[in-house]
């Protein structure tokens, strides 16, 4: 999205350093009578890692440098000496970062293999490891040779592409329609302070936000940009912010209560999850019904006749304060269990 700060995929191209090679050298001192060998090791190459950060969640600083190379080791020198080992190259990542690598098949097609996830804050995947270095000519000498003349060189390196993803790690989060009141919900109880206004998709990005519930006790609320049906087919904001909701560990399914059909609304975005992948039916699911300051006693009482069947629901108003507290506990009940 031009303008925007929220990057959740990048391409890069990595390459990790040489090993240094080893050193052939032979000590020449004046007063020291056969000298013999005293090459030393090269130093180990670069490698290129990814360190998880909590404090990056954005890849946004990775748009504008897609490129990561690391040095190479130095060779070895005489008198034993080693050569330094290159620097690695250390990449902060958003927690939920998905690294997968580009290679070709025989048939000249790309397929994207998984190279690792990470999830924990400090957490490190190695993408390409750094080449040994040699060995020098000491580590050769033997009875039957006094006087190696050669040396290891040191590895190669390697280089390849690279698909960081990142899907959006928190405890709870808000699928619905564009327009439903996620943004409000989040930025009534949290710190959040997501874009609100009267017209669709004035989310464009995940927001996150840290629900306080009581004793000192919090979860995490992610706001994920509206959904719409055909959403799977590349609608409206497609299938681009649906990965964040595979990270969550319950959906709230957040439906207005001026809608013509709640049921049927739900089963719209369940069907567009469920298109989309599957196994997010696995994940525990709740309703809430927002807007219920519009409706009187009555309308309310109808309203509940309407709520699908098997699903939690509770009907709030974000605006009125109307059973909020009461959200928040349910939400922590279920992320127990």
């Amino acid at each position: 999205m031009a303008g925007s700060n929220f990057v959740d995929y990048v391409k890069i191209f990595a390459r990790s350093g040489h090993g240094g090679a080893g050193s052939a050298h032979f000590r020449r001192e004046k007063f020291v009578a056969f000298g013999g060998p005293d090459g030393g090791d090269g130093g180990r190459g670069g490698s290129i890692i990814l360190r998880g950060d909590r404090q990056y969640w954005t890849l946004i600083h990775l748009k504008y440098q897609r490129h990561q190379f690391a040095e190479d080791g130095e060779c070895g020198s005489g008198a034993r000496s080693s050569g330094r080992n290159a620097r690695d190259i250390v990449i902060p990542v958003p927690l939920g970062t998905v690294a997968r690598r580009v290679v070709e098949n025989g048939e000249g097609e790309t397929e994207l293999l998984p190279a690792g996830e990470v999830t924990e804050h400090g957490q490190e995947l190695v993408l390409l490891q750094g080449g040994r270095g040699g060995l020098g000519n000491w580590h050769f000498k033997s009875a039957t040779n006094q006087t190696p003349r050669y040396a290891q060189p040191g590895e190669e390196g390697d280089e390849g592409t690279f698909v960081l993803e990142l899907k959006v790690l928190a405890d709870v989060g808000l699928v619905g329609f564009p327009n439903a009141g996620k943004s409000t919900l989040l930025s009534v109880v949290s710190a959040a302070r997501p874009k609100i206004a009267d017209y669709a998709f004035t989310t464009l990005e995940p927001n996150l936000g840290i629900v306080e519930v009581r004793d000192g006790r919090s979860f995490v609320m992610a706001d994920i940009p509206g959904i719409i049906e055909g959403a799977h087919e590349g609608r409206g904001l497609g299938t681009r912010f649906l990965r964040h909701i595979e990270r969550n560990s319950v959906l709230l399914f957040m439906i207005p209560a001026d809608t013509e059909d709640v049921r049927r609304d739900y089963e719209v975005l369940l069907g567009e999850l469920t298109q989309y992948n599957p196994e997010l039916l696995d994940k525990q699911r709740l309703l809430a019904v927002t807007k219920c300051d519009l409706l009187d006693e009555g309308l309310m009482e109808e309203l509940q006749r309407q709520l699908p069947e098997g699903i939690p629901s509770v009907l709030i108003s974000s605006v009125a304060g109307l059973n909020i507290a009461r959200l928040k506990d349910i939400l922590w009940e279920a992320l127990q269990q």
